[in-house]
């Protein structure tokens, strides 16, 4: 059955999943607010600043007027930074109030809404009214566009609170070599998604520093354990984090140079200043911002956090990022579990 698809955000994840919803004979409508971008697409077929030698099908249709790309759609799906969910939400809910719309909603992005501390789906739930949307599903799990570009195989979990609205997103996506889960614990799997990446800076940090695989896993390992606390504080399911969106997402982020926050922790990590290492990038490093979400976070709940909280004061404070392994390293020592 095709569907008609809006993708809100045209960077290297929003216009794969785009591309694999159109590959998979849905109609899909990708937006940008760059005009540049949206010309490249739709005459050249390419997405040159964030997929590199890709071609996209000439049947992706791309759009900079968000009204037009939002024209009858049964499903939107938002992949825009998190600092911009909740202004595009607003743009979203009095288009879709003005053309008396109801789709399924859905987003691949991965953080924490700064100062409100809130998960995007709470987010996209305030901003678009119930009487414009159905429910929200979370698409998440260990996935980079690049490999997903070369159609290596990939397995993500759609979740939400709607059995039925899960099931719509797995059969919208599916494809054999794209596998998708369903999970009814949204709150695990959007912590889950948005704090991996702050384990993805400090295992960045940790190559560039020239330390060894023993240290990595030792990071991935504890810095679960911080995801999984902060997590079931919210009421999250366990077993969410030794899932998908926990433990996969994780190993994929925090081992490959693919991912932008693994990238900036190892030019911390090599003696970079901050403002450089953003400067280089020249795309959104969601890490930066949740890790201060998550530490104001824990915080306020009295959650044991002390990989972030080192991070955090690396990133915020300007502590030597050396010091703050060893005073990590020589904490008084306790049990495991």
């Amino acid at each position: 059955m095709s569907e008609k698809i809006a993708v809100l955000g045209a960077g290297s994840w929003g216009s794969i999943l785009a591309s694999v919803l159109d590959e998979n004979g849905h109609d899909v409508r990708l937006w940008s607010y760059n005009p540049k971008q949206v010309e490249e697409l739709n005459t050249q077929h390419t997405n040159a600043h964030y997929i590199k030698d890709f071609t996209f099908s000439p049947s992706l249709v791309a759009y900079s007027d968000l009204a037009s790309a939002l024209d009858n759609v049964d499903a939107i799906l938002f992949v825009v930074p998190t600092k911009a969910i909740r202004s595009v939400a607003g743009q979203v809910a009095e288009i879709l109030k003005a053309k008396n719309l109801k789709p399924e909603l859905i987003h691949a992005s991965k953080g924490i809404e700064q100062k409100t501390y809130k998960r995007l789906s709470q987010v996209l739930e305030e901003e678009i009214p119930a009487a414009n949307r159905q429910a929200v599903t979370v698409l998440s799990g260990p996935s980079h566009a690049e490999d997903v570009a070369r159609k290596d195989i990939t397995l993500v979990t759609a979740a939400s609170t709607s059995p039925d609205a899960a099931k719509y997103v797995q059969h919208l996506f599916m494809t054999p070599y794209f596998r998708v889960y369903t999970n009814p614990d949204v709150i695990g799997v959007e912590i889950g998604a948005a704090l991996k990446n702050i384990i993805a800076l400090g295992a960045g940090a940790l190559h560039g520093l020239g330390y060894g695989d023993n240290a990595k896993a030792a990071l991935m390992t504890r810095g679960l354990a911080e995801i999984s606390r902060l997590g079931t504080s919210f009421g999250a399911d366990p077993m969410t984090f030794i899932g998908l969106s926990g433990v996969g997402d994780i190993i994929v982020t925090a081992t490959s140079s693919n991912s932008r926050n693994w990238r900036a922790g190892d030019e911390l990590g090599k003696g970079e200043a901050l403002d450089d290492v953003i400067n280089h990038m020249g795309m959104v490093i969601e890490g930066l911002a949740t890790t201060k979400a998550a530490y104001e976070l824990s915080r306020e709940r009295g959650v044991s956090m002390p990989i972030t909280e080192a991070i955090y004061q690396v990133i915020y404070e300007g502590k030597d990022i050396r010091q703050a392994i060893s005073d990590l390293m020589q904490r008084e020592g306790r049990s495991e579990f």
